[in-house]
């Protein structure tokens, strides 16, 4: 089209009415006069605008995924952390079993002696009040624990609190060698002391020299004044060995704890002894012992017994021998 005077005014009109069709479009809203052939517009156009969009969505997509690349990588980061959550939830059950079993092998000790025990958790080992064999544990004055109380696990005897505070206490061990407590033995009632050796077995001195004592005996606490520092009837450990020396104003034994001291978690302190002493009643059931194959040897009688007898094992031997 050439640049003449009636072009630009063609123009100039082509602008006006577009500016005025615009202008009823926004004032009549969703009544727009226009709607129509707005929607028309769009059926004959759409097809053509979706094949363009379909040639230049891999550049879209590359776009997209150039700047989603940060998004993605937050999200493999979140799944990465969800799942070591998981494994450490999965290593906190299998934990929690553990302590949950620990629990009700305590419970069952302290229902079977009556005892009232206060639940605690070990936090610290070592020397801390000057003790070469203690532990600290979660509870203290505030949970109602005093000096000299009795501490046990699942298992038995760990020892006795030396040392409290608001929120924590120290317990002696059952190792140490300042430690010694009153044992009954199961069956006989031979009392003695026993006194911890540190990681060897506990080294008890009994009352009678003459005291009949065996390999596989087993021993509770005696129990003290006013059940202080021990109460009684709580299992201390197995006869492993007994000194054969005799004719001694005591005999000596030497015990191997029922407690493993090397892996406390979860004891108890006993706030209450038991109104009667439970004896021998809170120790395990004994295992069953291993019945033994016997052989049983029959002799089939002969015309003559002492000739068969001979020629049959001499033939035996030589059979054996050939053999």
């Amino acid at each position: 089209m050439r640049d003449t005077r009636e072009s630009r005014l063609l123009l100039v009109l082509l602008i006006a009415i577009a500016f005025a069709l615009i202008t009823v479009d926004i004032r009549g809203g969703e009544d727009s006069p226009v709607d129509g052939a707005r929607r028309a517009a769009a059926t004959v156009f759409g097809p053509i605008e979706n094949g363009m969009s379909t040639a230049v969505d891999p550049i879209g997509n590359a776009v997209s995924a150039i700047r989603d690349s940060g998004e993605r990588h937050d999200r493999l980061a979140l799944l990465e952390e969800e799942n070591a959550a998981l494994k450490a939830k999965l290593g906190s059950d299998d934990r929690s079993r553990s302590r949950l079993k620990q629990l009700d092998k305590m419970l069952k000790i302290a229902g079977e002696g009556q005892y009232g025990i206060k639940g605690a958790q070990v936090i610290a080992i070592g020397a801390a009040q000057g003790f070469s064999w203690t532990i600290t544990i979660d509870v203290g004055a505030n949970d109602g624990i005093k000096r000299d109380m009795t501490v046990l696990n699942g298992d038995g005897l760990v020892g006795r609190v030396t040392t409290v505070g608001p929120e924590t206490s120290t317990v002696l061990l059952a190792t140490d060698p300042d430690f010694t407590v009153g044992t009954r033995m199961e069956g006989s009632d031979e009392l003695g002391f026993a006194s911890g050796q540190g990681d060897r077995p506990l080294r008890v001195e009994l009352l009678n020299g003459k005291a009949e004592v065996k390999k596989g005996d087993r021993l509770v606490t005696f129990g003290s004044q006013a059940d202080r520092p021990f109460v009684p009837g709580v299992p201390v450990g197995i006869v492993s060995r007994v000194d054969p020396s005799g004719g001694d104003l005591t005999r000596t034994l030497y015990v191997t704890p029922f407690v493993g001291f090397t892996k406390l978690d979860i004891v108890g302190v006993v706030v209450q002894a038991p109104k009667k002493d439970p004896r021998d009643t809170v120790l395990p059931a004994k295992p069953k012992p291993t019945p033994r194959p016997t052989v049983t040897v029959t002799v089939t009688p002969g015309a003559d017994a002492q000739g068969t007898g001979d020629g049959q094992a001499s033939a035996d031997g030589q059979s054996q021998q050939e053999r």
